[in-house]
């Protein structure tokens, strides 16, 4: 009688495995985009928890499409993001190279934590170099978070990420960064309701652990020698060396991941209406506008999660804002 068949056990779609670089999530990829306005494409904010809403199915394919149903949310606090240069980038044989950015004039003391800040430049010549260089292939902003307006946050040092500019042609591109240098962005000005958004984070970190509780392999007999968990072979006499297949003990979690087409629900204005009783564990409350996505997000609480507009094909989704009839404001601490 043959042996009952197994999948293997744990993903080996990334390789390898080791701790992400920064907790400031970086995005490579941007989707192209035919606006005719030019926008911003993506946004960042702080996790704070999961709740649950009773939402009205707005899934047109699901069977309670239509109906109320209880929906697993995610918040995330999103204070306003500033922006603090502008970066056009020309296209080389090599790819994109920078040629040249313009920094405001005024920016958070904060700021010059993270990096130091220019103390001269000659604005004019820049934006000029923008406007006559013939190679010119894209145009990004230099945004900076503002941590210290996040009381569930122990921190004051902003991250400072690019968010690329998308819509229109890149002469509109360029003014429309500039009218957005040293001033504020609000989540609304960049992200609606019934959108769909990618959400970019690193996930919470276990440090170096064991073959079961990496890859969650199965336990070996009782009649083992000297241990029970550990996998039973290093893999095939040829090629003579240890695959990457094989599941191995080693680093486990705090790798940066990207959860793909992460439906907003909502855009809160105030915390208030959502708050628990006693705060979200190990968060506390909200204070600051908000989004609600559906379903989990990567990281733990606290965790700066950066949003990028939907670059995968998302099949019969409408841009519009679901129903949301209640959402759970009762105690998640068991009192």
């Amino acid at each position: 009688m043959g042996s009952a068949h197994t999948p293997k056990r744990g993903s080996r779609g990334y390789w390898h495995r080791s701790r992400a670089r920064s907790e400031t999530p970086r995005i490579k990829a941007w989707p192209e985009t035919d606006g005719a306005e030019p926008y911003l494409q993506g946004f960042a904010g702080y996790k704070v928890g999961m709740t649950h809403a009773h939402i009205k199915d707005y899934r047109p394919t699901s069977t309670t499409s239509g109906q109320d149903v209880l929906m697993p949310v995610t918040i995330v606090e999103t204070p306003a993001m500033k922006v603090a240069g502008v970066r056009a980038y020309k296209r080389t044989p090599y790819g994109l190279e920078t040629l040249t950015e313009v920094w405001a004039d005024k920016l958070d003391r904060f700021l010059a934590k993270r990096l130091p800040l220019p103390t001269k430049q000659d604005a004019e010549s820049k934006w000029k170099l923008m406007d006559d260089e013939p190679l010119l292939e894209d145009v990004r902003v230099l945004a900076y978070t503002q941590p210290n307006k996040v009381t569930g946050v122990p921190k004051k040092i902003p991250e400072v990420m690019e968010i690329r500019v998308g819509g229109g042609d890149l002469k509109a591109r360029i003014e429309y960064a500039k009218g957005l240098l040293g001033k504020e962005v609000e989540a609304s000005d960049v992200i609606k309701a019934g959108s769909m958004q990618d959400v970019i984070g690193v996930t919470t970190g276990h440090g170096f652990t064991g073959h079961v509780k990496r890859f969650g392999v199965k336990l070996l007999t009782h009649k083992n020698s000297k241990h029970r968990r550990m996998i039973g072979t290093q893999g095939s006499w040829h090629p003579a060396w240890v695959q990457a297949t094989v599941p191995n003990a080693g680093q486990h979690g705090y790798h940066q991941r990207t959860d793909y087409n992460k439906r907003v629900l909502k855009l809160g204005e105030n915390g208030e209406e959502i708050n628990p009783a006693g705060g979200f564990p190990h968060y506390g409350l909200v204070r600051n506008r908000y989004i609600m996505f559906h379903g989990s997000l990567p990281g733990p609480q606290k965790r700066l999660l950066r949003f990028r507009e939907a670059i995968r094909y998302h099949r019969g989704v409408t841009i519009e804002a679901p129903e949301i009839e209640y959402v759970s404001t009762q105690s998640k601490q068991g009192v």
